[in-house]
Parts: structure tokens; C-alpha cells; sequence
């Protein structure tokens, strides 16, 4: 039985002006009509049936996210009731899955998890839905988690990185992970691509319920015991906010940490699928580069026409304004509703620290 995750409680403070907590980048309309989550739910459509599709988020963000995905069962929308990072998050729904399924499935059925972010954007779509259903019946008939690899196309610092043994990789071969790799410099990042072995970690994982659980008791073992606490407040049949109210004392027992640092550097049972999806994570501004056309000057502009003399290679965002750029280079313009940011391109990995002040 395939599912998904779609983690969906990000607080989008890279993106604003644009995004705030209470209306974060996944529900923006950023490249089409649709929202981002919309966008991510809709991909995964022709695989996986609505009813099977679940979505990871937090109180603040729930009632939008089920005003936008009134086609996702009101019960499959999952409330944190704190902050945990990812593996609380990742493990807590799996637990939610878990219990939702597991009386109802045929005699050697598995249940299968694909956690997506709800906020990437993947230009192939044909060919991402390929990709999960290998995934999904590699992990399931090997007990692996499987991964999936963003063939790289140039030395990236913003992306984590997967190494292999295989030097030559080939796309959709499924490989063995030798490690993962944090955020390089950019000589270390020029390093990885010229070495051929490595690939960019999008963040995407295949799963069984039984496969995780196992990895979360071997290297999670405190994370494991609180889900067996939890497991037991399941017998009430609430979910929502008031499953959310009733597992919060235990939620404060885990250890804030992601699913990366807690069982991906250590499991030996994890594989990774190379893949070219047309994604990027969308991770600052900067990723307009990589997505809309520039004018004759480098400038990309999303909103009312710019004046601009001698102004070269800025990114200018305004719901309302016209804009006027004089002598300027490398900008970062946004105007949302009566907030105004103005950042150097290679500054806005900062706005997060700004907003803290």
C-alpha cells in the first residue's frame, strides 16, 4: 500500500516579506496558479489515492492547509504539537500510518511512505512519479530506505550531498549509499562533482513502516520509546488537534534532531535512486535564477514593470510598486504588503537570522 508524508510545517522565514509563518512559502503561488503544496499534491495524484496522502504540519498553518487540500481527508492532516525537526515529525506520522493500516492490510502487504517536501518545485513530473514507484518497490522487497538523488549540474553549497562507491553513476540505477555529506564549501562542492559519485540530496525518502521503525529502535532508541507511548493514546480514536493536545507531553520528550543526522549518517541499509526531475528546493530568492527569464540587463522581475538604468542581475518582487533601480547590482527587492526587504543576493540565507532580532 503506497502513502505519503508531505511535510508541511515550515515557518517560510527565508521568503519574506512573501511568506510568514501564518502563510508560508507552500501556500504561495509562486510559478503557476496553483500553490506549492497544491502543486505537490497533484503530482502524486495518479499514484496515490487522496485518502492515502497525509500532511505533516502545525496549529498555526492546519486551517489553511485544509481550506487549500479540501480533497485530503480532514483526518490525514497531521498536527504537530511542537517542533521536533524531522524525525519526530517523519516518525510520528509514519505511527499515524501505521495505525491507520496495519488491521486492514492482506497477508504479506506492506505499507510504503513517501515523504515529500510540500515546497520543491519538479519540472518532470512523468518522470518523479517513475521514480517513487521504483523506490517504493525496491525498499519494500529489500527492507531499505531508499532515497532520492538530484543529479548534480554544478558545485552547489546549499544542497547536502550523497556519495557512492560507483564513480560512474547512471540515471535510475539503483546504488548503495556510502555516506551522506553536509553542506560543502564551494571547493569542497567542486570536489564531489568532479569526482563523479556524488549526487544532491533532495530530502526525499521511500519507506516501509516495519524498515523505519527497525532503524529508529537500532540508532532513535529514546525517539522509539516515545512512540510506544504514543502508540497508546491511539486507542481513542481522536486525531487533529485533539490527538495533538492529548500527545504533547510526550512530543516534549524528543530530542530536537533531524531524520538525516539521526538515522541516515548511521543505518547501513539506506540507497539512493539518481535522478533528473528538473527539481530545486527552492531554498532562497536565489532560486528565481534557476527558474524565471531575465531581461536584457540579468534582472528578473515577478510584478509591476521596473525603471531601471544601469541596474544589472537584481531580483525584484512587488505586488503594488513600481520599482526604480539606479546604478544597482545584485539585489534582492521584495515588496509585500507594505513590507520591504532589500538584500544583497548573497545575503539572503540571512533574512531567518534578521527576523530573530
Amino acid at each position: 500500500m503506497l502513502t505519503s508524508i508531505i511535510m508541511a510545517g515550515g515557518s517560510g522565514e527565508r521568503f519574506w516579506p512573501l511568506s510568514t509563518r501564518e502563510n508560508p512559502k507552500q501556500l504561495l503561488k509562486i510559478f503557476s496558479d496553483k500553490t506549492m503544496i497544491r502543486e505537490t499534491v497533484d503530482r502524486i495524484l495518479p499514484i496515490i489515492k487522496a485518502e492515502n496522502i497525509f500532511v505533516a504540519t502545525n496549529i498555526v498553518q492546519s486551517e489553511a492547509i485544509m481550506k487549500e487540500l479540501s480533497d485530503i481527508p480532514i483526518e490525514n492532516i497531521i498536527i504537530e504539537p511542537e517542533f521536533k525537526d524531522t524525525a519526530a515529525a517523519i516518525g510520528y506520522s509514519s505511527l499515524i500510518i501505521e495505525n491507520r493500516y496495519r488491521a486492514h492490510l492482506n497477508k504479506g502487504e506492506k505499507i510504503e511512505v513517501v515523504v515529500l517536501a510540500s515546497d520543491h518545485l519538479i519540472k518532470k513530473p512523468g518522470d518523479f512519479r517513475e521514480a517513487i514507484l521504483k523506490s517504493a518497490e525496491y525498499a519494500s522487497k529489500n527492507d531499505m530506505i531508499v532515497t532520492l538523488g538530484i543529479n548534480p549540474e554544478r558545485p552547489e553549497t546549499g544542497y547536502g550531498y550523497i556519495e557512492v562507491e560507483n564513480r560512474n553513476i547512471i540515471l535510475n540505477n539503483i546504488y548503495k549509499v556510502k555516506r551522506f555529506r553536509e553542506k560543502p564549501s564551494y571547493e569542497t562542492a567542486e570536489h564531489y562533482i568532479a569526482g563523479g559519485n556524488y549526487l544532491w540530496n533532495s530530502g526525499m525518502f521511500i519507506f516501509t513502516t516495519e524498515t523505519i521503525f527497525k532503524n529508529f529502535k537500532t540508532f532513535m532508541k529514546e525517539h522509539f520509546e516515545v512512540f510506544e507511548e504514543i502508540s497508546k493514546e491511539f486507542m481513542d480514536g481522536l486525531n487533529g488537534e485533539q490527538l495533538s493536545r492529548k500527545v504533547k507531553k510526550h512530543f516534549e520528550k524528543f530530542e530536537k534532531i533531524s531524520i538525516d543526522f539521526g538515522i541516515m549518517e548511521h543505518s547501513n541499509n539506506i540507497s539512493v535512486l539518481p535522478i533528473d526531475i528538473g527539481w530545486n528546493d527552492i531554498g532562497s530568492f536565489n532560486a528565481f535564477e534557476d527558474i524565471f527569464e531575465k531581461d536584457k540587463n540579468g534582472n528578473i522581475v515577478r510584478g509591476p514593470e521596473i525603471i531601471e538604468l544601469d541596474a544589472k542581475n537584481n531580483i525584484v518582487i512587488s505586488d503594488d510598486l513600481t520599482i526604480s533601480l539606479l546604478g544597482v547590482e545584485d539585489l534582492v527587492i521584495v515588496k509585500e504588503k507594505g513590507n520591504l526587504l532589500i538584500s544583497k543576493k548573497n545575503r539572503t540565507h540571512d533574512i531567518k537570522k534578521m527576523l530573530k532580532k
